[in-house]
């Protein structure tokens, strides 16, 4: 009696074991893709951030851009006048432009390296999920996470390009600032004839400031679409 009973209280509290484990199991299951689409929305909200941003920046590398050409042809126009007075004025503004387009390029340094180091932790994430991916036998979905790991690799390495890029622009500027403070004040035509080079050599790294703005809003764009494409493939896995 004692041993069926026993049997039967065995059976039972198996039965509740099951029953539990059914239950937490779909919960486990779904807590993992609930994650990722946080995460999801999280990225598509900072590409978008990062789309305005570089919007806003192109329409400064415009200004400047503009700005260094009137600079520029202000500066022949005086020197063609043989006015020392107006090329006085002109170190001026000169200096004024240095001095500003030197704190935005810090500026963007700093954001660069926020973004490239945002694109490190996502590649970070997609490796883990491949992983995790592997280890629970979904091959499926290991092989849409890789996709995804790969784009996050590419995206990765632009942004670290970027950055680089964007500190030797800045070491650059800096060099230039340096070298037309030495020059100011100074109106033989040595002296003239360095500013004018600099002032060329502003004009040359607006132009590539633009085409390099207008390349970055079309990788921003790309990366806003993979990310929307990700969370689309997260929520169809997730159901």
């Amino acid at each position: 009696m004692k041993t069926v009973t026993g049997t039967r209280c065995f059976s039972a509290k198996l039965g509740l074991g099951l029953a539990l484990v059914l239950s937490v199991c779909p919960a486990l299951s779904s807590a993992q893709p609930r994650r990722e689409l946080r995460q999801d929305r999280r990225e598509i909200q900072q590409d978008r951030r990062e789309v305005r941003q570089d919007q806003r920046q192109l329409a400064d590398d415009r200004r400047d851009a503009q700005r260094y050409a009137n600079l520029l042809a202000a500066f022949d126009q005086a020197r063609a006048s043989g006015q020392p007075a107006a090329l006085a004025a002109l170190d001026q503004r000169v200096q004024a432009a240095l001095a500003s387009e030197v704190a935005e390029s810090s500026r963007e340094l700093a954001q660069k390296g926020a973004e490239a180091a945002r694109s490190q932790g996502e590649v970070g994430r997609s490796r883990r999920e491949v992983g995790r991916d592997v280890g629970r036998g979904q091959p499926v979905r290991a092989a849409d996470d890789r996709r995804d790991l790969r784009d996050d690799r590419r995206d990765a390495a632009d942004d670290h390009r970027d950055a680089r890029r964007e500190a030797m622009d800045n070491n650059r500027l800096r060099a230039l600032q340096g070298q037309y403070g030495a020059l100011v004040g100074r109106f033989d035509p040595p002296a003239v004839d360095q500013k004018r080079g600099i002032l060329v050599q502003l004009n040359i790294m607006a132009q590539a400031e633009l085409a390099e703005g207008r390349r970055e809003i079309r990788e921003d764009r790309r990366e806003l679409r993979e990310d929307k494409g990700e969370r689309r493939e997260d929520r169809r896995q997730g159901r």
